[in-house]
């Protein structure tokens, strides 16, 4: 009973893989993951757009994703994406009943 989270984050200048990069780097993205509940989260590229990055964020259930949104990392993850100056685009995917 995954929900699926995809976020596509959009910039200028290869920004958005930019934030992708220093999220790897600053050991955000392996935080996110060795929360409870997370399930996958995984930037892809689009081929046919280089300035956007496709965040695929999965989580076991709504309270892991609210918990998620009230941990220490979200302030800084917003920050990474004010500095980087992205738009973002949400797409929630539930899973069928």
């Amino acid at each position: 009973m995954s929900i699926v989270v995809n976020i596509y984050y959009t910039g200028r200048n290869g920004s958005a893989r930019a934030f992708a990069a220093e999220m790897v780097s600053s050991g955000l993205v392996e935080q996110v993951r060795a929360e409870p509940g997370n399930e996958r989260y995984e930037y892809f590229f689009p081929m046919d757009d280089p300035e956007t990055v496709l965040l695929i964020d999965r989580w076991r259930d709504q309270s892991a994703i609210d918990a998620h949104h009230k941990s220490e990392m979200m302030p800084r993850i917003a920050a990474l994406r004010e500095k980087y100056g992205l738009r973002m685009r949400v797409e929630r995917l539930l899973p069928e009943r």
